[in-house]
């Protein structure tokens, strides 16, 4: 994002062949009050991952809901957003705030900026909050909130301390099974026949 280098290879292999990694370093700290001097400092990113762009089908950019210049980095290189909402009551404040966002980039920076989503995540059936977070939420954004819901899950909690995706953590897991739902309403929504290849190959 500073200029000092490309973005031409996954800098970490995974055990997903078709699934390639570019983490960020704790230098991105500093990235960040750099980013604030520079020109078109909002467009660094979107820049840097233009080599990447006719490479993959799908860029997935993990940005916090704060109102950073990280944050409006990752929405002008974006073409849509998934919101994970945890089904907690702080989560409604949160939204709004992030919602606002949005659309401030979507007003001056990136007009073509759409909403994906709303995925409601850590759900617990047993937990009177958390229904009525999930009751608020698909009342307000309608269509826009996924059918899928992602429940709290002990191993979906485990897999990021074995270095593994859940997929390949514990597959009969009902967050595993969850998950493959959610990549199966995504293709969905992008269009006839884009869930054809991830069936044949979660098969």
């Amino acid at each position: 994002m500073l200029g000092e280098g490309t973005l031409q290879e996954p800098s970490i292999p995974t055990m997903m062949q078709t699934f390639h990694l570019l983490p960020s370093t704790p230098e991105l700290v500093g990235a960040e009050i750099e980013l604030i001097s520079m020109d078109q400092r909002e467009h660094r990113l979107k820049q840097a991952l233009a080599p990447l762009r006719d490479r993959y089908d799908y860029v997935i950019i993990d940005a916090p809901p704060s109102l950073s210049i990280l944050t409006i980095n990752a929405l002008v290189a974006s073409d849509a957003v998934l919101v994970p909402v945890q089904c907690e009551y702080f989560a409604l404040e949160g939204i709004s705030e992030l919602m606002h966002t949005i659309d401030l980039v979507r007003g001056s920076l990136n007009p073509s900026l759409s909403l994906e989503g709303i995925l409601l995540t850590m759900f617990d059936a047993r937990n009177n909050l958390s229904r009525q977070v999930v009751f608020e939420i698909q009342n307000h954004f309608k269509e826009s909130v996924y059918q899928t819901v992602i429940p709290r899950n002990v191993r979906l909690a485990e897999a990021p301390s074995y270095g593994k995706p859940i997929l390949l953590y514990d597959v009969r897991s009902k967050g595993t099974q969850c998950y493959l739902e959610l990549a199966r309403e995504f293709l969905e929504r992008q269009g006839p026949g884009q869930e054809q290849g991830l069936l044949r190959q979660s098969a």
